[in-house]
């Protein structure tokens, strides 16, 4: 997996300085030049354990980011969500994040938006 470029346009945001392009087994994803991401969602008082841009992960969370800014647009689809998630899941994997941090992850994500958009919206 190829290494997002990106560069600082604000406090804790960034954004790519090239387009991106990353292929799981059954998915393309294409990011634009320009896309903007604040980094991992990480709450603030693990950032010294996590930082939210690290390189270690940081393509993966940048994938991960636009995807899910799709899903949002897309009427807030949970499946897309799941998708978002489980190729946040393989890109990890592939960029040799280890299984409990990629497993944390996930899991987070997994569960942030199954409460947020499936079990909440119920009601």
């Amino acid at each position: 997996m190829q290494r997002v470029v990106i560069k600082p346009f604000d406090k804790d945001k960034y954004e790519l300085a090239e387009p991106y392009c990353y292929e799981c087994g059954f998915a393309k994803v294409e990011i634009n030049k320009g896309y903007q991401t604040n980094g991992a969602n990480i709450p603030r008082v693990f950032w010294s354990i996590y930082p939210p841009n690290s390189p270690e992960y940081l393509s993966a969370v940048v994938v991960h980011d636009f995807l899910c800014d799709k899903a949002y647009q897309n009427d807030k689809n949970y499946e897309d969500f799941i998708l978002a998630d489980n190729i946040f899941f393989i890109a990890l994997k592939e960029l040799g994040v280890d299984k409990f941090k990629s497993g944390l992850f996930y899991l987070s994500c997994k569960t942030y938006h199954f409460m947020k958009y499936k079990f909440l919206r119920r009601k």
